[in-house]
């Protein structure tokens, strides 16, 4: 993620291997080092920050890695549902968040592996750049299927080519604001990274009210 290799003529049809993630948490605890940079810890206050209520039911967030985004989300959620392909960095979200009794985290391999639960937040957090077309497609369709009407989605990606990365945060953004379920609400392009914030769109086709309409402010 935080490397910048370029990877010109990237073929979107070929996934990153399993075996990329392994290695990378093989190598080190922390392999992004996710607690311990300021990108990091100013991109998670922002994709904090960046959501429209106050307070969610039940949050899912796949590809946690060691959980630090995941401690930041337990505090304005009831509960939080984190996973992670490689048990490694499960454990290790896990052991960062025991003291929180409504965060789990599991073990698990989206989308092959999907959550029975609907939820009101789902953040998908340097996660889509790593697949291809036809299981990109079939996430954000399982991301639908389980995000209750009216409930938010928080996407955020690095915006520069790196290795193992099929698309930057730029390249994936028509693919999300195509998704007709999906209202958008905030679009933030940093310079190193792109944040979207959308709201499933209710039964009636109809978007919820911004946060200043909620409150009666306009």
């Amino acid at each position: 993620m935080t490397t910048n290799r370029s990877i010109p003529g990237t073929d979107r049809s070929v996934p990153t291997p399993p075996s990329y993630f392994t290695t990378m948490y093989a190598g080190s605890a922390d392999p992004w080092d996710l607690a311990g940079r300021w990108y990091e810890q100013r991109k998670y206050a922002l994709t904090v920050a960046a959501l429209p209520r106050r307070r969610y039911r039940r949050a899912f967030e796949p590809g946690c890695s060691v959980g630090v985004l995941t401690g930041l989300l337990a505090e304005r959620c009831d509960e939080v549902l984190a996973a992670d392909r490689v048990p490694a960095a499960a454990e290790a979200a896990a052991r960062r968040n025991r003291d929180r009794p409504h965060v789990e985290v599991r073990t698990m391999a989206i989308p092959d592996e999907w959550p029975e639960e609907t939820f009101d937040l789902i953040v998908l957090s340097e996660l889509l750049y790593y697949f291809d077309d036809a299981t990109l497609r079939e996430i954000l369709k399982r991301t639908v299927a389980c995000l209750e009407p009216g409930g938010t989605l928080v996407t955020v990606h690095w915006d520069h080519p790196a290795d193992g990365h099929l698309r930057t945060g730029t390249q994936l953004a028509p693919l999300l604001t195509a998704v007709d379920e999906l209202a958008p609400v905030t679009q933030l392009n940093d310079a190193d990274f792109v944040l979207h914030v959308f709201t499933r769109r209710l039964p009636d086709g109809s978007s919820v009210p911004a946060p200043a309409a909620a409150e009666g402010l306009v």
